[in-house]
């Protein structure tokens, strides 16, 4: 059975270590070699290989480095030319197996337009696309892909952890709130979020059947939220509500 720990990095990034029992591990998105070093030296930990979501230097920026340290790592990433270092390219549909434990690759274009997901034991580990009460910016892809996308990741299970990439949740809870002030879920998650963040504990991983309840984005079907970004009116489409959504977003 794998365990997942968090590795902080940068301002709030989190590098996901996953680990075996017999003390050898992968890390998720590892944009700084030095805290997973540390962690692996303080574990007494092998590294076996690599998972990399999307190209952004704070997910990728420290693999040279993990490299030199262990020069027979396993890189999986998208099939695409901007990741030379990966050895093993993925896309969409494809499983892989690490430490007897399979994994399903989900191509989730939007922040990014060759961005991808890892699923493996009801764990999705999705970078920037899909944050705790919020989604990544669109930097490559349109609006309607990336919603397709979040739509695909909310098909999971409700008991689905979600791991994703940054410690982004109060600040998304405020726009959430601006969006649903009277969603009750998300009235009671705020205050457990802000909780958690008083004790410096992460508020991830969350889960698909949580950010059901309290995520505008996974929600843009859904009559209140509508009416928040279109004047009251319900009539829009999901794809135009979550196309409102992410504009409005961006200038909150």
């Amino acid at each position: 059975m794998l365990s997942v720990t968090s590795i902080p990095a940068f301002n709030d990034n989190y590098i996901w270590l996953l680990k075996n029992d017999d003390n050898h591990c992968v890390v998720v998105d590892p944009g700084d070699a030095t805290p997973v070093l540390e962690a692996l030296n303080n574990e007494g930990l092998e590294l076996d290989g690599i998972l990399v979501t999307h190209h952004h230097n704070d997910h990728i920026g420290g693999i040279r480095t993990l490299l030199e340290h262990f020069p027979a790592l396993s890189i999986y990433g998208p099939a695409t030319d901007r990741f030379p270092m990966v050895n093993h390219p993925l896309k969409h549909g494809q499983s892989f197996t690490l430490f007897n434990t399979d994994f399903t690759v989900f191509h989730v274009p939007g922040h990014t337009l060759d961005h991808i997901a890892y699923y493996a034991e009801g764990m999705l580990f999705c970078g920037d696309t899909l944050f705790s009460a919020g989604c990544g910016r669109l930097f490559e892809g349109l609006p309607k892909q990336m919603h397709q996308s979040l739509t695909h990741l909310a098909s999971l299970p409700d008991d689905t952890l979600v791991f994703c990439a940054h410690e982004y949740t109060l600040s998304n809870l405020k726009f959430a709130l601006a969006v649903e002030p009277n969603n009750t879920a998300l009235n009671e998650y705020v205050v457990e979020a802000k909780a958690l963040r008083e004790k410096n504990i992460p508020t991830l991983p969350s889960s698909i059947g949580k950010e059901k309840c309290i995520n505008p984005f996974l929600r843009a079907h859904i009559d209140s939220v509508k009416a928040a970004v279109s004047q009251g009116a319900t009539d829009s489409t999901d794809t135009e509500t979550f196309a409102a959504l992410r504009r409005w977003k961006d200038e909150f």
